[in-house]
């Protein structure tokens, strides 16, 4: 994960998300700025050449963090939508920031995603999952400007509060999300928003996110080892008491590990991040943590799995092969339904039931009711509840591993 350096940039840009209430949104900022590519002279517009083209508009870092602002707004306010006593608030526009503004597109787009997430609120209720309030930050990484259109990749931190409705909930759960910002430069200097695009690999989408259908990787051949049925997702009437797959491992320092480095990654490990994602590679970092040894062969061999300074076997970083690894080393064998995890067990998702699955997160935190809560990378997210996973991904398929 890339390291940055927080600018303060005029009065807003200095200015800490606050925790969003019910009914009022914060306009919270948290603003980075790197390098601002292909930017002129830093003016309020674009000058006229003698040959009639237009010269390329600047972005300044005050614009940059009108940017961050704006963006700030938007995704508060999908998020505010998901909070326990919110009011419904898909027709309420959102203010200009500075020299930036929503375009009628997006706002109509804004509207169809705030009425959809407060669909998804009620669905929440329904399993008893509720958010009192929530902190939102915006960070810019970077800004490309191309003639009178400008293109900001911006990452969205969002922790948000847990409701006590079973009464054994975790405080907090959180998320990373990155985002493709698209402004369009207008004849009188503003700026305009006129596309948010994600920018995450596949995995759950963020729980503020419209529905989509997550993309299948396709990362490597799966593996001929048997990977096991499919858990039932249905919430049993007891919840289940963990037993060991195999004595000697600490499951809490698995959790420990996962819940240390979700969205600051472990610089001794190689990530995967754009190259299939690095979601299994951080569930075998915390199950190495929690005592898992390297089983040394051949690295395209499921028989094996290792990691060392040069290289890691297929099954250290493959969601396939990891599942077949974990039952013909019987490290792991299958659960017959997601809430019977516990910490240190393993859920694998496969997003469209074509057999090969696609997506692995460990479990962290386990409610006295039974409820299991998820961390994982791609995209990075802490202590989200297997209910909350369920809902937003009915048409996916679940594999629970006992470690």
């Amino acid at each position: 994960m890339r390291t940055v350096t927080r600018t303060r940039t005029g009065t807003r840009a200095g200015t800490r998300a606050r925790p969003l209430g019910a009914a009022v949104l914060a306009a919270a900022l948290s603003v980075v700025l790197l390098p601002v590519h292909g930017a002129s002279a830093a003016t309020a517009g674009g000058t006229e050449h003698t040959d009639g083209s237009s010269a390329r508009r600047a972005v300044d870092e005050k614009t940059v963090g009108d940017f961050a602002a704006l963006a700030d707004a938007v995704l508060g306010k999908r998020t505010s939508a998901l909070l326990d006593g919110a009011r419904p608030a898909a027709r309420a526009a959102t203010a200009p920031v500075g020299t930036a503004r929503v375009s009628a597109g997006v706002a109509r787009t804004e509207d169809r995603v705030v009425t959809e997430l407060l669909d998804r609120k009620r669905l929440l209720a329904e399993l008893d999952e509720a958010y009192t309030a929530a902190d939102v930050e915006v960070d810019i990484e970077r800004v490309d400007v191309g003639g009178d259109r400008a293109t900001a990749v911006a990452t969205e931190t969002t922790v948000l509060t847990y409701k006590r409705v079973r009464g054994d909930e975790p405080p907090t759960t959180g998320f990373q999300a990155r985002h493709e910002l698209t402004f369009t430069a207008a004849a009188d200097g503003t700026w305009q928003l006129t596309d948010i695009a994600p920018l995450d690999e596949a995995g759950p989408a963020a729980i503020n996110a419209p529905s989509t259908d997550p993309v299948d990787e396709g990362e490597a051949p799966v593996p001929p080892q048997e990977a096991g049925e499919p858990a039932g997702t249905a919430e049993p009437d007891q919840p289940q008491t963990k037993f060991s797959a195999l004595a000697g491992y600490d499951y809490g320092a698995m959790a420990k590990y996962a819940e240390k480095y979700w969205k600051n990654y472990n610089p001794s490990y190689r990530t995967f991040n754009g190259v299939g994602g690095d979601c299994t590679n951080f569930i075998s970092q915390s199950l190495r943590a929690g005592g898992w040894k390297n089983d040394t062969g051949w690295y395209k061999s499921y028989e094996n799995w290792w990691y060392n300074s040069a290289n890691q076997t297929w099954s250290w970083t493959g969601v396939d092969y990891w599942a077949s690894f974990a039952r013909h080393s019987k490290r792991a064998y299958n659960l017959t339904n997601v809430y019977h995890m516990g910490v240190g067990d393993i859920l694998q998702m496969d997003f469209n039931g074509n057999g090969s699955k696609d997506h692995s997160m460990i479990t962290t935190y386990r409610s006295s009711s039974g409820v299991p809560y998820l961390t994982y990378h791609s995209n990075n997210t802490y202590r989200k509840s297997v209910a909350s996973i369920v809902a937003a991904n009915p048409r996916a398929t679940y594999y629970a591993f006992r470690t």
